[in-house]
């Protein structure tokens, strides 16, 4: 019998309601997989030190450090991680500059099928 694939996602929202949107996305179609959140970029830093994550989801928007700036680190430490921007800014330049760091882009809000889509997209390819 296959032994189900545990993966690890890091959720780093400063929205409460957003994290538990798409952790409860997440939960309802990876049942297994383990999901930490994070408040913000200096929370999310400190949580990568201790755990390698499989998924990184960063909101844009966050006090402090924003989604570029918290990616743009994370890119560095985590070359071959799954990394994307979560964001309601759809601005171009956004886009671009997440693409430039090899970060991935969903819009938000975020919908099941949205978050689903695009963990299957990316697991297909890995």
């Amino acid at each position: 019998m296959k032994m189900p694939n545990t993966k690890s996602v890091l959720l780093v929202d400063d929205s409460k309601f957003a994290r538990l949107l798409v952790k409860a996305f997440i939960s309802s179609n990876f049942a297994n997989w383990e999901i930490d959140e994070a408040e913000d970029g200096a929370k999310a830093l400190e949580m990568v030190d201790a755990k390698t994550y499989d998924y990184m989801l960063v909101d844009f928007n966050m006090p402090g450090m924003d989604g570029i700036e918290l990616g743009e680190k994370l890119r560095s430490r985590f070359p071959g991680a799954v990394i994307a921007l979560l964001t309601a800014n759809i601005q171009q330049e956004i886009q671009n500059k997440a693409e430039n760091l090899g970060l991935d882009f969903i819009a938000k809000p975020p919908t099941e099928d949205k978050i689903r889509d695009y963990i299957m997209s990316r697991e297909a390819t890995r």
